[in-house]
């Protein structure tokens, strides 16, 4: 390469770094400019009883049309397989069907689960979006299953790769997204890819992302809508390690479940769906996502009710005033640059209502 093509490619760099930085930053017209950062939608295209997947597909379009009127900043997907209660398992059409039907705001993977696929694959589909939707793709990247280990045995076949091989397939990819990174030169390209701008971030509900992230100068999105206990370890392990990299400074985004009804009350019945679902975890019994209902105490134990809470305790339901000042202590203990909304509501339009109720804030 010569030395005027080294140069155009730093300044290529910079000025991605620098776009970069400035759509994961907070931004002026956002929903949530009374907390002073941006707000943004995590979804799973849930399946309802009595519902179907077409019908939860439609939700999400619908949803994301409506986020994006309410200026929220981004709307994440996420990668979840063999669950009877969500509809996003092949998260990349989905983010391809939302982006279709939006204009403004960001779509992406919130997230992709790398050890399902290999990176050629994630790079030609990430490729292929940031070519049809220039400017608006998120990558979002986990190292779990999102799923029970039968189900990531038959998604992974013969390759078999696992969690722990997670930091050398995230620098395959990132070499197949740009070659000039790679210490050796690649013998495939990838192609769409090659040359994507889309913006990787890293996703954890323990520390290993947060030191991963932080290392190698990356964004950081904790899952805390169902990982609280470690939520705020994990950011401030991020923010302590950070070393400049894609970033010049750390940006950390933090999931949380809300629920906003018109009073608490409202807010409180709406929120059963969720326990309800989460208690289908536990006990092992998944099913789609049920109704809500006026008293939990008929249907789960103490025990079981003590496990729900360690899973959902950051979990905020309530009325506009109380999701608020929920809200800004939830934002002041973790350090979030920005949040993103989780809600498992059965009825659609309560979902509609509670994610405008949360935007107007």
């Amino acid at each position: 390469m010569s030395q005027e093509e080294e140069q155009s490619k730093q300044q290529e760099n910079s000025g991605h770094q620098e776009e970069l930085v400035q759509t994961q930053g907070p931004s002026s017209g956002k929903a949530g400019p009374s907390f002073g950062i941006p707000l943004s939608v995590l979804d799973v295209s849930p399946i309802i009883q009595g519902g179907t997947v077409a019908e939860s597909l439609r939700n999400t379009l619908d949803l994301a049309r409506h986020a994006e009127r309410l200026q929220y900043n981004r709307y994440w997907l996420a990668e979840h397989h063999n669950s009877p209660s969500i509809a996003s398992s092949a998260t990349s059409v989905v983010i391809g069907h939302v982006a279709a039907g939006t204009s403004t705001i960001r779509v992406g993977a919130g997230g992709i689960m790398l050890p399902n696929h290999a990176p050629l694959v994630i790079a030609e589909q990430f490729g292929t979006l940031d070519a049809l939707f220039p400017g608006r793709i998120d990558l979002g990247l986990g190292r779990a299953p999102g799923t029970d280990q039968l189900t990531a045995s038959a998604l992974r076949g013969v390759r078999g790769s696992n969690g722990g091989n997670f930091p050398e397939q995230l620098e395959q990819l990132r070499a197949y997204m740009d070659p000039s990174s790679a210490e050796v030169a690649m013998a495939v390209r990838a192609i769409p890819g090659e040359g994507a701008q889309v913006p990787i971030w890293l996703l954890g509900s323990s520390d290993f992302s947060a030191m991963l992230a932080a290392q190698l100068g990356l964004p950081f999105a904790f899952a805390g809508h169902f990982s609280p206990t470690y939520t705020v370890p994990a950011m401030r392990l991020y923010r302590n390690n950070f070393q400049p990299g894609v970033l010049d400074k750390p940006y950390g985004m933090v999931a949380v479940n809300v629920v906003a009804a018109d009073t608490d009350e409202e807010a409180a019945y709406l929120a059963t769906s969720m326990q309800q679902l989460f208690l289908s975890f536990i006990r092992n019994r998944p099913g789609p996502l049920p109704p809500p209902v006026r008293d939990m105490d008929g249907i789960w134990t103490e025990q079981e009710k003590y496990a729900l809470q360690q899973q959902l305790g950051s979990s905020i339901a309530g009325g506009p005033e109380t999701v608020k000042a929920k809200l800004e202590a939830y934002i002041e203990a973790t350090g979030a640059d920005e949040i993103m909304v989780a809600a498992h509501i059965y009825d659609h339009q309560a979902r509609l209502r509670s994610y405008e109720i949360i935007a107007g804030l």
